[in-house]
């Protein structure tokens, strides 16, 4: 079914999707707000990836239409990750992760607006699966309804971002795209932050009140924000785009919570203990994640897999 070599970057984006699962922790390990958070995480994944195509000498130029679209996508970026981040600090890395896995559901339903295809009945159908799982293990949540609301909306967004950045990826390099896409997210948070003061949008720490100024080991988690999560996975995700659809990377993705609750019960402790749904709806995204490759092969009028050798 799979190429050694679509075997090894299938695992590549495993490994990804560990490194963003712990992202929502890292939301809760830092003082500063959350559009604080995206603003500097933005800012550095930007000077670090322009260092890396400089170094590389890559050309930085690109049509002023793409460019644009990737300035677009970089707000879209942006307020995916506020909404991420808001999502967490408002209830908890749990449900914030649990909100996140429908993404698959929303690029079954946006893609083939985009690409201007058909709706897969296939798709819909697994990404329902993989949302019955989320629904089966945090059940018991449904109470954090802000909270799972903001991860439902930064979902959605994270399935437009995905699409949009599968399109671009067939003609410009990876690294510029995201570059650019940082620049424009920066700029967003930048003046979302501008206004969210003029306006005197403040609140408690968990939301808009937090300090803007980082402290201590903010640093470091921005740092990692920004460098590993960002500019390592974020890149190397959008270089995964030209081997896999946009949805089989965003079914991948609903992993995150599964990854993600794993890591927040050992860096915070008791309070994000696993219960015995969490196995059973594990399952379930498990279950829509390993069966879509086999499913695309063997249903879909005998086709392959949607990789690339």
């Amino acid at each position: 079914m799979f190429s050694s070599k679509a075997l090894r970057s299938y695992l590549h984006l495993h490994f990804l999707v560990l490194i963003w699962g712990f992202t929502a922790i890292v939301g809760l390990l830092v003082s500063i707000s959350p559009v604080s958070l995206v603003l500097y995480r933005t800012l550095f994944a930007a000077i670090g990836l322009g260092a890396i195509i400089a170094v590389r000498q890559k050309s930085f130029k690109t049509n002023p239409t793409d460019l644009f679209r990737m300035l677009v996508v970089g707000f879209i970026l942006s307020a995916h990750w506020m909404l991420f981040f808001a999502s967490a600090r408002v209830s908890t890395a749990s449900v914030c992760l649990a909100g996140m896995a429908t993404t698959s559901l929303w690029t079954s339903l946006i893609e083939p607006i985009v690409n201007k295809r058909k709706v897969r009945p296939l798709e819909v159908g697994l990404g329902i699966l993989a949302f019955a799982g989320l629904y089966v293990v945090f059940r018991f949540e449904f109470d954090h309804a802000l909270g799972l609301m903001l991860a439902l909306f930064s979902a959605l967004l994270a399935a437009c971002f995905t699409v949009a950045n599968s399109r671009l990826v067939q003609r410009i390099d990876a690294y510029v795209i995201t570059f650019y896409e940082m620049i424009g997210a920066t700029f967003f948070s930048l003046v979302f932050l501008a206004i969210s003061k003029w306006q005197n949008w403040t609140g408690t720490a968990q939301a808009g009140g937090a300090p803007f100024i980082p402290s201590g080991n903010d640093w470091i988690w921005i740092l990692f924000l920004a460098l590993i999560c960002t500019v390592y996975a974020s890149t190397m995700a959008t270089q995964l785009m030209k081997q896999f659809s946009a949805y089989l990377i965003n079914l991948t993705i609903n992993l995150e919570p599964v990854y993600g609750i794993a890591l927040a019960f050992f860096f915070l402790g008791e309070k994000e203990r696993m219960t015995e749904e969490f196995y059973l709806g594990t399952l379930l995204i498990l279950l829509a994640v390993l069966l879509y490759p086999i499913l695309v092969n063997t249903v879909l009028n005998g086709k392959k897999p949607e990789v690339a050798d």
